[in-house]
């Protein structure tokens, strides 16, 4: 599933490389007033408390109703991250993503909604989600860090495809068939996904019937919820939609410590990166199926280049994906890159040049100074750098640097990359 994923990223890329589309606008309206009950006893996770508590319920529901009380009192803060904005009421949250997949002509809403709260009302036309949730089946593996993170891997009950993931929990549980395997895409199994009953179904959205899940997914009645962290340009920017997860489980104080921690050691390692005056020529990418698909310049792997101490030769492109181009115009450009990364599904010299002499010539294959991001691979081929390194982008990071400037990182051991031999 996940070669299909990055097969599917592909495409996308080509869109999110040539199409010009306004981003949509999100949909506002005065707040509904909530319900209201009498009594200001909760039941927290540590006991009956009166009054408002002091953390957010992330088990059971609350026993008496009080619409005076924020129910709510550990919230996520956003700081890198424009894909999605949270608004607090004392007993439900409203989730928007202005722009849950490219060309989208508007926004997504989810409220979720307090366990054991009554439903807020002037939602009619939006998914309400009983919170915390119990259950959830996932349809990208970039999701399953973060459940992981959490400590809320055991509440997932399905995958798309367990093949090509990586974390060692998920695929022991798919071995004894503890999690089910749902497909993807539009051809997803609604009919176990109904007796599997999850309280939702996180999934993507491409703007296509022939890779969506969700349009299918609601039909049957299931909650879909589409993330869109893979639209973000930055790997902070991505990594922050760990809190959007959160939101469902009502752990948006362990969000919070995971995230700044690595918000702070990714910024640190880039200025010490982008204060080296020597930045070597970095190529990415390989060819496929006749086309060219270098990083553009504005998205989440220029981001990183540029954070890593590295002269980027596509930097000045606008694009936020990738952009397509021949063999000749990548050669024109960075016959003499000093560095060449992400190369593909490549493992080997060897390999690189099997699929292309012409590889041959570039001066990185000549140097030596090949690095491909599939050092952490299952026997599948499942890449961790899709799964477990959305995550954590400040060891990409790291890796990165140890790479252009390693003698800023002396005693790193690169974690997702690995020279090409």
């Amino acid at each position: 599933m996940q070669r299909i994923i990055q097969t599917f990223c592909f495409v996308i890329a080509i869109v999110l490389a040539t199409a010009c589309v306004a981003p949509a606008t999100p949909a506002t309206s005065a707040p509904p007033a909530d319900s209201a009950s009498t009594d200001a006893t909760t039941n927290a996770t540590t006991g009956d408390t009166a009054g408002a508590p002091d953390h957010n319920l992330i088990e059971g529901c609350i026993e008496h109703f009080d619409e005076s009380i924020d129910y709510f009192p550990e919230k996520v803060e956003l700081t890198y991250t424009d894909g999605f904005a949270v608004d607090y009421h004392n007993s439900y949250k409203v989730i928007t993503i202005a722009t849950p997949w490219p060309g989208a002509e508007s926004a997504l809403e989810y409220v979720l909604v307090q366990c054991g709260a009554p439903a807020p009302t002037g939602y009619d036309e939006t998914q309400l989600i009983e919170v915390p949730i119990q259950s959830i089946a996932t349809m990208s593996t970039s999701y399953l860090p973060f459940l992981d993170r959490l400590g809320v891997i055991d509440r997932l009950v399905a995958v798309d495809d367990a093949t090509y993931v990586n974390n060692p929990t998920v695929v022991e549980k798919a071995n004894a068939g503890d999690i089910a395997q749902i497909g993807y895409g539009a051809g997803i199994n609604v009919e176990q996904l109904i007796e599997l009953s999850p309280d939702i179904v996180m999934t993507y959205g491409s703007g296509s019937p022939d890779y969506d899940a969700h349009p299918v997914l609601l039909n049957a009645g299931l909650h879909a919820v589409v993330n869109a962290e893979w639209l973000e340009s930055s790997p902070l920017g991505r990594a922050e939609w760990g809190k959007f997860i959160a939101l469902f489980f009502n752990k948006e104080a362990e969000a919070q410590t995971q995230f700044a921690e690595t918000a702070q050691r990714y910024e640190e390692l880039a200025a010490q990166a982008t204060a080296v005056q020597d930045k070597p020529t970095v190529l990415t990418d390989s060819e496929y199926q006749g086309s060219w698909y270098v990083a553009g310049g504005k998205s989440f792997t220029a981001q990183f280049l540029a954070d890593a101490g590295a002269d980027y030769l596509w930097q000045d492109d606008e694009s936020t994906g990738s952009v397509g181009l021949s063999f000749e115009a990548v050669y024109d450009v960075a016959a003499d890159a000093d560095y060449w990364v992400n190369i593909g599904f490549i493992n080997s010299r060897a390999e690189l040049e099997a699929a292309d002499a012409r590889y041959a010539d570039f001066a990185a294959f000549q140097n030596d100074a090949l690095w491909n991001n599939n050092k952490k691979q299952n026997a599948n081929g499942g890449n961790d750098y899709y799964e477990s390194a959305v995550a954590q982008p400040e060891v990409v990071l790291a890796d990165l640097i140890s790479i252009f400037h390693p003698e800023l990182l002396p005693d790193h051991e690169t974690v997702y990359y690995h020279q090409l031999q």
